[in-house]
Parts: structure tokens; sequence; C-alpha cells
């Protein structure tokens, strides 16, 4: 099970940490990521990272403003959002994969129950 928090209401330009807590599955065997989906939009890939955290993956979209990291200890990944702008808002889902792509939806085992990010003009 994920469980997804730290959403809410922020002005552009704003910070909000994302956290996601893992529990019933060997956390540290699974790489994790971010994903979005904003109203009337598809799922999109936002950030992932490998099982120890060495590699780190982000949409163009995001590059330079978000930070994906996890402590293997907390069985938790955290989402950094920084530089916020309108077009961040959506709803954020974090990912447990089994394989495959980092990029595609369709790999990834587990997922949480979304967290909304609303980012005001």
């Amino acid at each position: 099970q994920l469980q997804a928090s730290g959403g809410g209401l922020v002005q552009a330009g704003g910070s909000l940490r994302l956290s996601c807590a893992a529990s019933g599955l060997t956390f540290n065997n699974y790489p994790m990521a971010w994903f979005r989906q904003a109203p009337g939009k598809e799922r999109e890939f936002v950030a992932a990272l490998s099982w120890s955290g060495g590699t780190t993956y982000y949409a163009d979209s995001v590059k330079g403003r978000f930070t994906i990291s996890r402590d293997n200890r907390k069985n938790t990944v955290y989402l950094q959002m920084n530089s916020l702008k309108p077009e961040d808002t959506a709803v954020y889902y974090c990912a447990a994969q089994g394989g495959g792509s980092y990029y595609y939806s369709g790999d990834y085992d587990y997922w949480g129950q979304g967290t909304l990010v609303t980012v005001s003009s």
C-alpha cells in the first residue's frame, strides 16, 4: 500500500513537499516514481528514482524545479517541488515499479491514492 500526502493550495513561485509512505511491500526493492494527472489530461510521468536513490529521472517540464528522493529506513519517497507554476496543478500519484521503463505508467505495480496540488496564479 502507498499513502501519498502533502498536497495543497500554493501560490505560483511557492513550494510543496509531497510524501509517500509504503507498507506491505519490500520498499527498498522497488524503484519509485511520481506521476500526475491534470483535469482533462492523461496521467504523465514526473520523476523517478532507482531502488537505492542513486539514479534519478525527470520530465523536462519539472527538471531543475522538482527533486525526488527516498528514505529506505522510513519506507518513504518524497517529491520536493519548488518554483511551482499554475500548470503544475494536478493530482500527484506515487508508484512502485515492478520492472520496465521508468517513464511508462503501465510498468508500475503499486499506486497511491493521489494528493491534489493546486497552484494559483
